[in-house]
């Protein structure tokens, strides 16, 4: 879909210099000689983010109500911040948490999890969030892999680690227990909260998260964060905000006076990069008030987007497709939303074309970023969103791109498709403990990103596959999100994933898996009829296998594609490939 604006737009170029001019909001400063950039005016630490919490007093902060009872439980900006001082002395006094220690969260989207997130990382320590869908075996590799001190986790997670809790050195607070504790685990609500902070002092520089790389095959791997790469995102957030309008026609004037704090529905997890980064981090930046989702369910979603008049909501698109797909949707109202957000997988354009149809007042936006690159690297919203949706935008000015032969690292020409190289202030230094693992991902400041990419001439980046999972069929390259993005337009598709499948002649052959929408009854001869024309033919799926049940996807809202290949091209069932 390429359209035009009716609004007056401006130069890329000169946006960005007028964003990122001295003295202008938006200034970067030079952190090293090789030109890696930072922002000026970006909050310094965690501490001092948390420590802002007394600009919105009595603004509700955190909104719970996970059963939907209509009586939520809300917390003021104020309450939390006396939440997160009184567990921060507890974990400076009793624990003896000091600069650099361990501290793991594990648990579901509750009040306590950003409280014990500021309150570790308000002392100085490590924070690390583990996976809540981890199983025993998962966890305790966290907790042992981190050198955790400290475990705070909720009551589901206590009784997964209960047989390898007492062969571990960690001391253990639970949120919300429901019963008797194992000997050692104390009540989290047993500290009470404090008016200030205990003393410290951290550096933007000192390390301040290890967050496990959610990748789909293989030990995970600690991204060892500092607070300078987490705290950047909130001014990369707002600079994305700012440059969609800017390109619309506004002003920097306009951007003097901040719009009233929104109200955030979080549909995705807090211990995900953009759950953290984005979400919490963004609204605790700006004011604004977190609706908590224990878990995604579309329906539930309307409600409280109806109910708590929600502005923002960010997901994966397999999210936004659901929600707008639900059989409430029309029998809500969704007036409240003002922006609407996707990531952690490329968005069909055809989706952008919905969320604008069926959310007239939400402007669409999408983005681009890693566990790596402490969230945002790239965004795309307002005016140019609309003209390349298909597009993750551009990079936001701390960053700098490249697009590079995977074998050789040699830089290729504009629009050619190679891997995506990134370097800024919001790369980790690397991996915890992996010096292989971060001399091989990390080159002269430089993240391997590990996807296929293109750039255009405007600096547009087009993410069109993994290069690990990049299909090849008789020499030709087939990129999954391309073909994924054409299925998904049809109209009984209300999720699919591209798989390979292996052909003793081609090397390999498409297949997709889909996800039908109710009462669909798509085949492969129809989809076969309705691709035509729109991709390559060599690029058309020849096997396809529908389902009912929603695609399986990680907690960073990634299809597990090995899960997938496994159920169907590996298991050779009636379903299976063709012989």
């Amino acid at each position: 879909m390429q359209q035009s604006s009716a609004l007056p737009v401006r130069g890329h170029d000169e946006v960005r210099a007028e964003l990122t001019a001295p003295g202008a909001p938006f200034e970067t400063i030079d952190l090293t000689a090789t030109g890696v950039r930072a922002w000026r005016n970006a909050p310094p630490t965690l501490r001092a983010m948390i420590e802002n919490a007394s600009l919105f007093a009595d603004r509700d902060f955190l909104v719970h109500d996970p059963e939907l009872t209509g009586v939520a439980e809300r917390l003021s900006y104020r309450e939390v911040y006396r939440r997160v001082a009184g567990l921060a002395r507890e974990l400076a006094g009793t624990y003896g948490v000091r600069k650099g220690d361990r501290v793991a969260i594990a648990m579901r989207n509750l009040p306590e999890w950003p409280v014990a997130f500021f309150a570790a990382a308000s002392v100085g320590a490590v924070v690390v969030p583990l996976n809540a869908w981890w199983e025993a075996p998962e966890l305790e590799f966290g907790l042992r892999d981190s050198g955790a001190r400290v475990l705070i986790v909720d009551r589901e997670r206590l009784d997964r680690l209960h047989d390898v809790l007492p062969g571990l050195t960690v001391a253990t607070l639970v949120a919300r227990p429901d019963g008797p504790l194992p000997a050692g685990v104390r009540d989290l609500d047993e500290i009470a909260p404090a008016d200030a902070l205990p003393e410290a002092s951290p550096d933007p520089d000192d390390p301040a998260t290890i967050f496990y790389t959610s990748g789909t095959t293989g030990t995970p791997k600690g991204a060892f964060g500092t607070h300078r790469n987490i705290c950047g995102n909130v001014t990369s957030l707002t600079y994305s905000a700012a440059r969609a309008h800017l390109r619309g026609g506004g002003s920097l004037a306009d951007l003097a006076a901040p719009a009233p704090p929104g109200v955030a529905l979080v549909t995705v997890p807090l211990f995900h990069g953009t759950g953290c980064h984005s979400v919490l981090l963004g609204a605790l930046h700006t004011g604004a008030t977190l609706v908590l989702m224990h878990r995604w369910d579309p329906g539930a979603a309307l409600e409280l987007i109806e109910r708590e008049r929600v502005t923002t909501m960010t997901g994966v698109p397999a999210m936004l497709q659901q929600l707008l797909a639900h059989p409430d949707f029309d029998r809500r109202d969704t007036s409240s939303l003002t922006s609407v957000g996707s990531g952690g997988a490329p968005a069909p354009p055809a989706l952008v074309s919905s969320v604008s149809r069926r959310l007239p007042g939400a402007a669409p936006a999408n983005g681009y970023g890693l566990t790596e690159t402490s969230s945002m690297t790239t965004a795309n919203r307002g005016v140019d969103y609309l003209e390349r949706p298909d597009s993750v935008g551009q990079a936001v000015a701390i960053c700098d791109l490249r697009v590079v032969d995977p074998y050789t690292g040699e830089d290729l020409p504009v629009g050619q498709v190679g891997e995506l190289w990134i370097r800024g202030a919001n790369v980790v230094t690397g991996y915890w403990n992996r010096p292989d693992a971060t001399a091989e991902a990390i080159t002269d400041g430089w993240l391997h990103s590990g996807d296929l990419a293109r750039i255009d001439a405007d600096g547009f980046v087009y993410v069109v596959d993994r290069a690990k999972d990049m299909l090849i069929r008789g020499g030709e390259n087939v990129y999954c999100s391309e073909v994924e993005a054409a299925v998904h337009e049809h109209p009984e598709v209300a999720d699919c994933a591209v798989l390979g499948i292996p052909d003793e002649m081609l090397g390999e052959q498409v297949g997709v898996v889909v996800q039908l929408t109710p009462g669909g009854s798509l085949d492969e001869a129809g989809l076969r009829e309705f691709l035509t024309g729109r991709i390559a033919r060599f690029k058309i799926p020849v096997r396809l296998w529908a389902r009912e049940e929603e695609l399986p996807r990680n907690a960073a809202g990634k299809v597990l594609k090995p899960r997938l290949r496994a159920e169907y091209v590996q298991a050779g069932t009636p379903d299976g490939p063709p012989p």
